[in-house]
């Protein structure tokens, strides 16, 4: 019998675990995501072997990180392209990000009924984007970005703005940035309220740090430009306040979760209706999810639960605070799923969560049956293992 994996349990010491050996049963295929839009935001791959420092450009493995997209689509979802999970703010500049965007909708064209939408921000701004600039630059950034998307056919994601957070003196000047954005906007967009436990710069957007204040803000941006909008993506993780929100949207305007610790229950809806999803989890989760959302279609909410609410715990493990470095765990289980070759990250945030958060993360991963190959997926854990100093021999350590 192979050894069991001794796995750190977070208090300096050490557990056994035997991992199971049912591959994930989900093939690539089946019928098109009917009843409810879901996009998954997609991680970028490194480039290993570039010689690259943590401030620089980032060097990206293109083939590696487009047939991830394929990977997606393959399964019927869509791909949310250069939002956060990318490491859009970090590791991941306005240059790369633009490339991204170039080569995915380049992509998506190959790929029949591939849906695609970008995330525009203001990140080509010098200084980190924060502080120093005034809205007009705000405002202009935008639009370069917006023209991008809309020159290569995918659909816009306004994402928010670190330099409009730091530029803006209240409500008035986000209902003028925004409200002059939607005005040009070729075609409807998707308006992204992400939370500051994403990103910490981003406390007090929409002109409040009072969340009923910001969420009248928000939905007067909404109310004046209905056309203009496909939908929100709110990323708060507070469901109550997702299930307010989408409540009070003008008459086609849809509500995309982006809470990564209720999206179960957010999804199915109730009596009032549903979100849809636009999510980071959906990158490691994405044929699971895709099967549980064409369970839902033929009605069976049960069963739609029973498949998802399962991987909530590692959703929620992947997103605890610092909720920001939740995209680590995410490439982790890529490396791990075998969809990349290595362990590396942009701007080398592979080292941004602990070993013991790795393993559990691997152990809940394991459990919901993610993995397509959990020999491969145990063996590079042994290998991460063994790179912090344990190894097994015959059950021990050495």
């Amino acid at each position: 019998m192979t050894a069991p994996l001794l796995l750190p349990d977070g208090r300096g010491g050490l557990r056994d675990y035997r991992p199971r050996r049912e591959p994930a049963r989900f093939a690539p295929g089946g019928s098109p995501l009917a009843s409810r839009a879901v996009l998954a935001a997609a991680h970028v791959v490194a480039d290993p072997l570039a010689d690259t420092t943590p401030d620089g450009p980032a060097a990206v493995d293109w083939d590696a990180t487009l047939a991830f997209r394929h990977h997606l689509w393959a399964h019927g979802l869509g791909v949310a392209e250069a939002m956060d999970t990318a490491q859009r703010g970090m590791g991941l500049d306005f240059g790369g990000a633009a490339e991204l965007i170039r080569r995915s909708a380049a992509e998506a064209r190959t790929v029949p009924g591939a849906r695609i939408a970008c995330g525009v921000g203001t990140d080509q701004l010098a200084g980190g984007q924060t502080a120093g600039h005034t809205l007009a630059e705000v405002r202009v950034a935008y639009e370069e970005q917006l023209a991008l998307v809309e020159e290569v056919g995918a659909q816009a994601i306004l994402m928010a703005s670190r330099a409009l957070a730091a530029a803006a003196q209240g409500p008035e000047d986000y209902t003028e940035v925004y409200g002059q954005l939607l005005r040009q906007a070729a075609e409807p967009v998707i308006l992204h309220w992400l939370g500051p436990m994403f990103d910490p710069a981003l406390e007090g957007y929409w002109g409040s740090g009072d969340l009923d204040t910001a969420t009248d803000t928000f939905l007067e941006v909404i109310a004046a430009h209905p056309d203009k909008v496909d939908g929100i993506k709110v990323s708060l993780l507070d469901a109550d306040r997702e299930i307010a929100l989408r409540r009070r949207l003008p008459q086609g305007v849809r509500c995309y979760t982006g809470d990564d610790f209720h999206y179960p229950q957010l999804i199915e809806g109730d009596e009032r209706g549903f979100s849809h999803a636009l999510l980071g989890i959906f990158d490691p989760l994405g044929p699971l999810a895709a099967e549980a959302v064409r369970v839902l279609a033929t009605g069976d909410a049960q069963g739609f639960r029973a498949m998802l609410d399962p991987t909530v715990e590692l959703s929620r493990h992947l997103f605890r605070a610092p909720t920001r470095y939740y995209k680590t765990g995410v490439v982790f289980l890529a490396w791990l799923a075998g969809h990349q070759s290595h362990f590396s990250m942009v701007g080398g945030f592979q080292s941004a969560r602990s070993l013991p958060h790795l393993a559990r993360a691997y152990e809940l991963a394991d459990q919901i049956g993610l993995f397509p190959d959990p020999e491969l997926a145990e063996a590079r854990l042994r290998r991460l293992l063994a790179v912090h100093g344990l190894t097994t021999n015959g059950g021990g350590t050495v």
